[in-house]
């Protein structure tokens, strides 16, 4: 990890930057130990001096894929703890059996890699699992009861909604409320060895049932639940609630600063009583873990619930989680969106708490910014329709073939060359001919003249066009003596220039033209129907040709296709033989145009 005084001077302020560099300024966790792995107080007490000034955490639910509203997370936590020296722990809260599986651990594991994080400091693997601290958190649960400050309530979840009141009603006590310590002990015992069914019973924290913050009304903190964990199997039968273990999770892992979401911010109160219980009770370590809230990511044109997303991809509305058009990270992956200009674009729309909406252009924009330097360049032809160059073997020779070449980087000479031939037939965008021009057009029309780029001057003669009226070959003469980069090449003046492949070594390829998956930019803001705000344009398949610099491309690679935008070679369908480009975005942003 890099420490502050080489990081932060570069790095926009935000508040939650402020809190953090204050903490550290001030030595506010300097007196802790770390046991060498997360545990109660006195195992932390045991070990030396935490080497971490600040411990943050990534926890997400292994439950589904991870999006683009998670990589704003992941960037905040492990971004913030790189640039103060810290530790950032990857954890998951798999504390619910029923919906989390294996394959979703290795998928979030998989993508916070991908996007250049990392879990490993001290030499010491800081992946961690909620589960595994199960018996602390009975434990923990035994010394609330024992203390007074929970109970073992029996009321029907119909019963205990109707005590709770609401927003102007205070909450009624449970008939259950005052049983005596041993009573509720003896009764959480009987739901932890398996005696009463799902929904018997849970287990509330006794706080205030009038008090004005709702989760302060004695919240349930474990419930019955007879289902097989992921990671523990059969061994537990009763689950705590997800507002019971979190703070319990960050104080066993020493976390200094606990960063959620807006969301959370009525459930501050609890999570400091709660470990204010603990901390009393010689349970955790001191000072304890502290909550702070941010506005989540709101990107426009984009849906972020795990259940529609999931929806989209059991319909077969998307060919999977990791569909081009989905805003989960292995679909902005397979899109072609790099790990850096995710980072840039969560960088540039900072930490808030405003509730605000992020227009997706940002995000182009940031993936623009970082393709721009890196991309190579290529010419491409999506569309396309033969081009005859009809007096080709009158001032070229028969056969013969031009050599011609570009830059692999207009800015990087040192990368070389991309060679590629003209000869008397090419391929062009079909829209780059027509017959009666509109106003402003400056490509093909008869009697136009164009330049091929990196290639040569053309007077366009016409065009054939088979029954019914589509153009099937676009017609030109060759002017002599133009070609690029050659004396007297600019001796003809044209105000176009067009982008074309030669058919004699043109690659034939697959070109997926990916859009936006909605027309609306809130498709489910103010109860809308998502699904019938669909994009019918957000997937068009051409086959075109590429140049043959690109036959060898690789998966994953990432080219600008000259006047086109940026593509990249589709990382499960690309191959030898058979190449498939996915377009990331433009070369501007055009939505709104």
């Amino acid at each position: 990890m890099s420490s502050s005084a080489d990081k932060d001077t570069t790095k926009p302020a935000n508040f939650l930057r402020q809190i953090v560099e204050n903490d550290v300024e001030k030595h506010t966790y300097a007196a802790r130990h770390w046991g060498g792995s997360p545990g109660d107080a006195a195992h932390h007490q045991a070990g030396p001096a935490d080497p971490s000034p600040v411990r943050l955490r990534f926890p997400p639910e292994p439950n589904g894929y991870l999006h683009v509203g998670h990589a704003k997370s992941i960037c905040l936590n492990f971004g913030l703890a790189r640039d103060f020296g810290g530790i950032c722990h990857m954890r998951f809260d798999d504390t619910n059996p029923e919906k989390e599986e294996q394959e979703y651990v290795d998928g979030i594991l998989d993508a916070v890699r991908w996007l250049g994080f990392d879990w490993q400091a001290n030499g010491t693997d800081h992946l961690y699992y909620a589960s595994n601290y199960f018996g602390f958190m009975y434990r923990a649960a035994e010394h609330l009861i024992e203390t007074g400050n929970a109970y073992v309530d029996e009321q029907t979840p119909e019963e205990m909604r109707a005590n709770r009141g609401d927003f102007t009603t205070p909450g009624k006590n449970s008939p259950f409320r005052d049983r005596t310590p041993a009573e509720n002990l003896a009764r959480f015992r009987e739901m932890k060895d398996g005696k009463l069914p799902d929904g018997a019973a849970v287990l509330r924290a006794k706080i205030d049932m009038a008090s004005p913050n709702i989760n302060l009304r004695d919240p349930a903190i474990y419930r019955i639940k007879h289902a097989e964990h992921h990671n523990t199997g059969n061994t537990w039968c009763i689950y705590p609630m997800y507002t019971f273990a979190h703070p319990i999770e960050d104080a066993l892992e020493n976390i200094t600063h606990s960063i959620c979401t807006l969301e959370f911010e009525d459930q501050r109160p609890f999570y400091d009583w709660l470990l204010d219980r603990l901390r009393e009770g010689g349970l955790i370590s001191s000072p304890q873990p502290r909550q702070y809230e941010f506005a989540r990511l709101n990107l426009t044109y984009v849906i972020t619930s795990k259940r529609k997303l999931k929806h989209l991809v059991d319909s077969g509305i998307v060919t999977g989680w990791d569909d081009p058009r989905m805003p989960t990270i292995v679909g902005l992956r397979r899109r072609g969106y790099t790990p850096e200009s995710i980072q840039l674009f969560c960088e540039r729309i900072g930490v808030t708490k405003d509730y605000s909406w992020i227009d997706y252009a940002n995000l182009d924009g940031a993936l623009r910014d970082d393709l721009d330097p890196k991309a190579a360049r290529a010419m491409a032809v999506l569309d396309p329709v033969k081009l005859v160059i009809t007096n080709w073997d009158e001032v070229m020779g028969a056969g013969k073939l031009d050599d011609c070449s570009a830059s692999v980087h207009p800015h990087h000479a040192e990368r070389g060359k991309r060679e590629f031939k003209f000869g008397k037939e090419l391929w062009i965008e079909r829209t780059d001919y027509e017959e009666v021009p509109p106003k402003g057009y400056n490509r093909l029309y008869p009697g136009n003249k164009v330049r091929l780029k990196y290639g040569h001057v053309i007077e366009c003669t016409g065009a054939v066009k088979d029954a019914e009226g589509k153009v099937t070959e676009v017609h030109a003469n060759l002017i002599p003596d133009t070609k690029s980069g050659t004396p007297g090449a600019d001796a003809i003046k044209v105000k176009g220039v067009i982008t074309w492949v030669g058919v004699s070594d043109a690659v034939p390829a697959e070109v997926r033209l990916y859009d936006r998956l909605f027309t609306d930019a809130q498709p489910d803001a103010g109860g809308k129907d998502y699904l019938t705000l669909l994009n019918p344009d957000s997937l068009k398949v051409t086959n075109g040709y590429v140049e043959p610099s690109l036959a060898k491309s690789q998966p994953d690679e990432k080219f600008q296709f000259e006047r086109h935008g940026y593509f990249v070679a589709d990382r499960k369908d690309h191959q030898p033989g058979k190449l498939v480009f996915n377009r990331v975005t433009g070369l501007k942003d055009s939505w709104t145009k």
